[in-house]
Parts: C-alpha cells; sequence; structure tokens
C-alpha cells in the first residue's frame, strides 16, 4: 500500500490497479487465516477458512474487490476474477465475488459522498464512472467497421510486440535485482529520474496554442489539475503536451479520452506521447516498486488510438475520444489477452453502452492477432516466476504421452504402511518435501473373500496431518490398529486444518522413534486416481477443473509384484514447460519457443 502510493505519487508510468488486486488477495489472505503468523486471531468462524477451497474463495473474492476499488466497476471484478484468476469456478463462488464487489461500490460511493466537500483532495473526481464519455453520441456507418478492424488488428500487433519485448527486459531486471538490494534501489530511482527529465523536458518540444473562448474549463492554469496547462507558453495560450504529462495519470487518460475535441492536441503531441509512455511502459514495470500494467497500457492504446484518429481525419465519423477508448481497449486485449472483463470494465468505466458493438469487435480481433505470436502478459511473469498456474487448455502434444510414462520420468512415489515406525515418518519427512503420502498396506484380507495377501491402496495422508500427529504423540508400543474412540479422544477437526506446523518444530526421543504409528484414521480414503494408461492431456483438464493438489496415478494390470501406486502428480507436474524439458521431442519447435 505504502510502496504504491509512493510510485503513483511519484509520476511513474504505472497504475494503482494492479497492486490494488493484490492488495484485495492479501487482506482476504489475511482475514481467512486469522492475521500475519506470528499473531493469528483464534475466532471460532475463522476455522471455517482453514481449509484449501473455503481459501481460495475468499482469495478469489479479495481479488475480484480490487478490480473493483481500481475501476469502481463491479460487474468487472467478477469477470476478471472468473476469465483470469480463478482455475476452479462454481456458482457459489460466483455470488460470493458479487457480494464482495457490491460492498466495495457501497463504501466507495459512501466515501465519494463524504468527499464531495472537497477536503478530500482529487479523490471521488469523476464519482464512480472515472473516465465517463456518456455525453458523445456514437453513430457509426458501415464504413466505420474498417477503422474499428485496423484498430483491433494495430492492438493485437503492438500488444504481441509489447510482450516480447517485456520479457525480455524483465529477464534483465531479474538478474540486475539478484544482485542485491542496492542495485534494486538504483535501478528504481534511474527509471523515477529518467521518468521525470522526460515528463518536464518534452514539452518543451511542443508549440504553444491559444485558448478557444469555448473551452468549458479555466484556460490556461497551472494548478494540480486542469486540462490546459500553461508550463512555458504566455497568457491565453496552453501547452497541449504539457497538460498530458505534467499532471496525473488518471488525468492525462481523461484528457485523452475528452470526446468533442478535435484541435485541442496536436499531432506531434499525440505522436510524443504515444512514443514516451511506451518506452516507459516497458522499463517501468519490474522495478522494486508495486507496478500494475492496466493504466500504462491504457495510455499507450489511447495514444495510438487518436493518434489514428487524427491520420483518418474526415474518413471517420467517429470521435476521436472514441478512437482512443477503442485503441486502449484492443491493447489491453493484444496484451492481456482478456475480453469479457475488459468489454464490461470500459463500458463502466467510460458510461456509454453504445460503444459495446464496436468495443466487442476490437477486442475479439485484438486478442485473436496477440494469441498467434505469444501468450499473454500475465502467462509470460507467471513463467518468469515459476508458479505453477496451469493452463485452461492442455497443449495438443500432451495427447501422446500418458501419465505412466510422466511417472516414470520421475523418482519413484515415497509410500507409508497403515501402522507405520515413527523413525521411518521422521525421515521421510525430514528427507522430502512432499505434501502427501500414499499409503499401502501389505498381506490383506480382501473383504467378502478368503483372498489374503492382497495389497491395499488404503488412501492418501497430508503431512500437515503426519506433523500434527507426531505433535500430538500419537504413538503406539505396538504395531497395531487403533479404535475410532481413541483417535477422538486425541484429535479434533481444528487440530488437523493446522498447515503451519513444521517437522523441525517437533522434538521427538530416541524411545519414541522405535514405537508406531496408526496412519489409517488421518487418511482420506477416496483420493482421486488416475490409470496410468491415461494422456496427460486427459489428467490434466480433471486435475484443474476439479481443483485437486495430488492425483495418485495406479497401475494397468493388478497382480503380485505389481505396486499399488505407480506414481503422484501434483501442479508442477502437469506444466506444459516441465513436461517439454523432460519429453523435449513430444513439442514441437514453435511450443518450445512459447515456453522459453
Amino acid at each position: 500500500i505504502v510502496g504504491s502510493i509512493g510510485a503513483v505519487s511519484a509520476g511513474l508510468d504505472l497504475g494503482k490497479e494492479g497492486p490494488l488486486v493484490h492488495i484485495g488477495s492479501c487482506i482476504a489472505s489475511l482475514l481467512g487465516q486469522g492475521g500475519p503468523d506470528n499473531y493469528r486471531l483464534k475466532w471460532r468462524w475463522l476455522r471455517y477458512f482453514n481449509n484449501d477451497r473455503d481459501r481460495r474463495d475468499i482469495i478469489t473474492a479479495g481479488c475480484s474487490s480490487g478490480v473493483c476499488a481500481a475501476f469502481r466497476s463491479p460487474v468487472g471484478g467478477v469477470l476478471f476474477a472468473l476469465e483470469e484468476v480463478a482455475t476452479w469456478w462454481r456458482s457459489a463462488l460466483l455470488w460470493r465475488t458479487f457480494f464482495s464487489t457490491a460492498v466495495v461500490v457501497v463504501v466507495l460511493r459512501a466515501f465519494i459522498e463524504i468527499c464531495n466537500s472537497g477536503n478530500c483532495g482529487l479523490f471521488g473526481t469523476g464519482g464512480l464512472i472515472i473516465f465517463d464519455v456518456s455525453d458523445v453520441k456514437v453513430s457509426y456507418q458501415a464504413m466505420d467497421i474498417i477503422p474499428v478492424i485496423i484498430i483491433g488488428i494495430i492492438g493485437g500487433l503492438l500488444g504481441s510486440l509489447y510482450n516480447h519485448l517485456l520479457h525480455k527486459i524483465l529477464r534483465l531486471y531479474n538478474l540486475i535485482n539478484q544482485k542485491g538490494k542496492l542495485h534494486k534501489l538504483l535501478l528504481a530511482l534511474s527509471v523515477s529520474l529518467f521518468t521525470s527529465v522526460c515528463q518536464y523536458c518534452l514539452p518543451f518540444l511542443a508549440q504553444c496554442k491559444a485558448c478557444d473562448p469555448s473551452f468549458p474549463e479555466v484556460c490556461p492554469t497551472n494548478d494540480r489539475s486542469g486540462n490546459f496547462k500553461q508550463f512555458n507558453c504566455p497568457d491565453g495560450y496552453y501547452n497541449d503536451l504539457a497538460t498530458l504529462l505534467l499532471t496525473t495519470n488518471d488525468d492525462a487518460v481523461r484528457n485523452i479520452f475528452s470526446s468533442n475535441t478535435p484541435s485541442e492536441f496536436q499531432y506531434t503531441s499525440i505522436l510524443i506521447f504515444f512514443t514516451l509512455y511506451c518506452i516507459l511502459g516497458l522499463f517501468t514495470f519490474g522495478i522494486a516498486v508495486p507496478s500494475g500494467l492496466f493504466l500504462p497500457i491504457i495510455l499507450m492504446g489511447s495514444g495510438y488510438g487518436r493518434l489514428l484518429s487524427m491520420l483518418l481525419g474526415s474518413y471517420t465519423n467517429l470521435d476521436q475520444g472514441l478512437y482512443a477508448v477503442l485503441g486502449a481497449a484492443s491493447l489491453m486485449a493484444g496484451s492481456m489477452r482478456m475480453t469479457v472483463s475488459v468489454c464490461v470494465i470500459f463500458l463502466e468505466l467510460t458510461n456509454n453502452l453504445l460503444l459495446l458493438p464496436i468495443t466487442m469487435i476490437v477486442l475479439l480481433i485484438a486478442k485473436t492477432v496477440g494469441d498467434s505470436f505469444n501468450p499473454s502478459i500475465y502467462e509470460i511473469i507467471l513463467e518468469l516466476k515459476g508458479l505453477p498456474f496451469l493452463d485452461a487448455n492442455p497443449e495438443p502434444w500432451m495427447r501422446n504421452l500418458t501419465v505412466g510414462e510422466l511417472a516414470n520420468a520421475k523418482s519413484p512415489a515415497v509410500t507409508l504402511s497403515g501402522v507405520e515406525k515413527v523413525s521411518q515418518i521422521v525421515d521421510v519427512l525430514k528427507n522430502t518435501t512432499h505434501n502427501a503420502f500414499p499409503i499401502v498396506d501389505q498381506d490383506v484380507l480382501v473383504p467378502g473373500t478368503v483372498v489374503t495377501g492382497a495389497t491395499e491402496l488404503h488412501g492418501l495422508i497430508l503431512r500437515a496431518h503426519l506433523v500434527q500427529a507426531l505433535k500430538k504423540k500419537w504413538f503406539l508400543a505396538e504395531k497395531r490398529r487403533t479404535e475410532d474412540w481413541e483417535v477422538q479422544e486425541k484429535f479434533n477437526w481444528v487440530e488437523l486444518s493446522e498447515r503451519e506446523l513444521k517437522i523441525e518444530q517437533v522434538a521427538v526421543t530416541h524411545d519414541e522413534m522405535e514405537m508406531y504409528m496408526d496412519l489409517h484414521p488421518l487418511t482420506n480414503t477416496t483420493p482421486y486416481t488416475v490409470v496410468e494408461s491415461m494422456s496427460v492431456a486427459k489428467a490434466m483438464v480433471l486435475f484443474r477443473q476439479v481443483g485437486l493438489r495430488h492425483m495418485l496415478i495406479v497401475p494397468k494390470y493388478q497382480g503380485a509384484g505389481v505396486p499399488a501406486v505407480v506414481g503422484i502428480l501434483t501442479r508442477q507436474d502437469l506444466r506444459a514447460y516441465n513436461i517439454s524439458t523432460v519429453f523435449p521431442h513430444l513439442a514441437t519447435h514453435k511450443e518450445q519457443q512459447k515456453h522459453k
């Protein structure tokens, strides 16, 4: 929060929208777990968020609330979470996120009303509609579809180019940031200094324009807000480039989105503005400050949209401000590859439903063009950070690989017996980082038959439950199975939902190491399993749609000497990049380049 305030106030080419999404998610995560690790609240109702599903749900609601707070767009926030964030969506999550954004809007509206007195600075400007263009009359003919298509194509091309160049720069920034805090600081200071120098010096290149008496606002002005900056011009004249650069990013967008202003900005000024923000948009994101991509992309897109309308001149009937809106939307779709959420966000930002048909066309064209070159900017950043976020659709070559072959390329699965020696459990926990272990029993009597010597896959036990059992001294002097009443006396569901305890925090004596633990009561006896002959593509769809953390692979054939478990799959195992690294012959050259 502090970093975002400082960065936006410094005039850097970044937005508060991206950080607000993170802030909303962080607040939701802290609420769900009762606060930071060392100072957690133990309220009874907070226990309901101790499971993975509800924790994911509340963080998703926090994310949609952040988008809503940033753009004052409640429906857009819900759709953003659906389209871009959540890997597992259900109807209950829909109304929960919608309720969250509704609360955000009510609180925002209340503060805006309080601040109408003018005591809150620039907060609340524009009410719930930040960039209002509802006063313009949108009338277009069949011939206007051609420039709209051109905007979509250019947006897709520029968006994919922006993603490609930003990927290279972020890799360079990663190398610089790894050298230490001083290098991080110097990099941020260099970008900040370069931004300030450009924003102050470039307006000297623009020619002064005479103020028109028909302007609805004071002209010229040098106040903190206002659309007509005097800068270096004589009285009665304003500097249009200073009007765009020497103001807040939100005001710059309002100025360039302004309708019925065909002569307010010069062609050269818009060209300089567009070029500068392309450069700043590439070099500002990635420095050690909280930064968002929404506003820089809107500024770049609106610049080239307005530039295109000036080039077309009398060949189009659409207003220059509308071209700026369409340009911003097309570049967002070309870079971020979002369509539905961006469409609704822009409608809620601009308050003009008449823009809906052409906005939809622009977004679809830009996304289609961008997808043909590289992945979205979010996927690129996830790859750089190494986060195991699964793609919505598996790669085509994943159909040619089975989960059994994938398991054979990994180290063998670590299994435990239903009644296991304490020393073995401690050894496994200390020497592996696995989060779950299959429980396999040997020489089992098959129920309802006289067959003995069978191997049983009893289920899956979590690392957290093993550590909790060690902490509670769930030890047996002899190797036996426990009764239900023994388990109920020792454990409750609140303790078993804890996830923070580490094996290093648990002390086990030498004598206790020789004792046994009955793991049967703590085991999930109905884990999701797939046969080893299933394709990786189908397993990935199942894994993602159900929202799993682990998936067991069982053998196709049963018999003596055949293990009960072939392997275990996690998110990291199903990432296309990790699979193509192990099986490079399956992925084509183009697909390998995509994940580099």
